[in-house]
């Protein structure tokens, strides 16, 4: 996944402080994730590949993991470009046209159980543009 494209979606994900877990070997990742979190809520970046890669805001609680959400109030599935077009787009908790339904996660909108522990984790302000380069 080393498209330009990718990479400046990317970058801006980082200018726009989101935190960053990559699981798997760091120079050939099996999934990266990337989290936004707001007062009330987390948008969250799958990316599993080029061509496979979800996007989604959850609530947050006490106690709530991201990656396993129970409810979210917008999902999106499709290539990383548009997966990450899609987040990037997202309105801000509170807008108008912020989403505020109620829906059930697809199953996309879950990392693999066998997936293991994150050999990384990138909180926002220490990501930087080598730090994003995923592939499968």
């Amino acid at each position: 996944m080393c498209s330009s494209e990718i990479d400046l979606l990317l970058t801006e994900l980082r200018r726009t402080v989101w935190g960053l877990w990559v699981f798997g070997p760091k120079h050939g990742p099996d999934v990266v994730a990337a989290v936004h979190r707001w007062q009330t809520c987390a948008d969250v970046v799958i990316l599993r590949g080029e061509d496979d890669a979800t996007a989604y805001r959850t609530p947050t609680m006490l106690g709530s993991d991201v990656f396993v959400p129970d409810l979210v109030s917008w999902q999106y599935h499709s290539s990383a470009v548009w997966t990450l077009r899609a987040a990037l787009a997202l309105p801000p908790p509170g807008h108008a046209q912020a989403p505020i339904a109620v829906l059930k996660p697809d199953l996309l909108c879950f990392l693999p159980a066998d997936l293991g522990q994150p050999v990384t984790i990138r909180p926002p302000q220490l990501t930087g543009p080598a730090d994003w380069k995923v592939g499968r």
